[in-house]
């Protein structure tokens, strides 16, 4: 039995999220310079992801 194509994952297809995990969001304000060591993770302000 094959199955259906839409429950194929595509890797063809790269969709831009909206939100972003809170290591990811880490990561972006360290990349930044408004993240300094000893911050932290709760509460982060809000960051959209890179284009």
């Amino acid at each position: 039995m094959s199955q259906h194509r839409s429950l194929k994952g595509s890797s063809k297809i790269v969709v831009k999220r909206n939100v972003l995990k809170r290591f990811e969001r880490v990561d972006l304000l360290k990349k930044r310079g408004q993240w300094k060591d000893g911050d932290r993770g709760l509460g982060l302000r809000k960051t959209k992801p890179e284009e």
